[in-house]
């Protein structure tokens, strides 16, 4: 029975790590693509940024990371999973809880140029809310951004 135990022990360890583990590559997965999206929008312009931005079947979708952008005031210019977001100004819309993310990410990125911030959000994939984290950077006149869910 002890040894069942230890056992058990061991595998929801390993299960454990491996959660955290695949949450941290996600989380730097989700960074890393909007360094590619940084990198891709000053080497080819905003506008042809942008219209890739919003290419569901694009470079910058994988699973349920994708790069999102807005401009300075909070209105989304690109947004590949939901385009009816494009044009509207979400700075002042929370989470489920009450957090006001975005405006928190967007004072944080105009003080230092990136953030992180933490929220809930509904996965694209799942369904369901669930625990995000997003990477935010200014690029130019825009702040570009990828959530992943933890």
């Amino acid at each position: 029975m002890k040894r069942m135990w230890i056992s058990v022990m061991v595998v929801g360890f390993v299960v454990a790590s491996f959660g955290m583990a695949l949450a941290a590559s996600n989380a730097d997965e989700a960074k890393a693509m909007v360094e590619k999206a940084a990198a891709y929008y000053q080497a080819n312009g905003k506008e042809k940024a942008l219209k890739e931005f919003n290419n569901p079947k694009g470079q910058f979708v994988k699973g349920d990371l994708y790069v999102f952008a807005y401009d300075m005031s909070g209105t989304i210019i690109a947004h590949p999973v939901n385009p009816k977001l494009v044009g509207i100004n979400t700075l002042e819309t929370p989470d489920v809880d009450g957090k006001m993310w975005r405006k928190e990410g967007m004072e944080m990125v105009k003080k230092s140029g990136t953030a992180w911030v933490d929220y809930k959000f509904k996965n694209p994939v799942s369904g369901k809310i669930e625990q995000k984290t997003t990477y935010l950077k200014k690029v130019g006149d825009s702040v570009l951004g990828c959530g992943a869910y933890k």
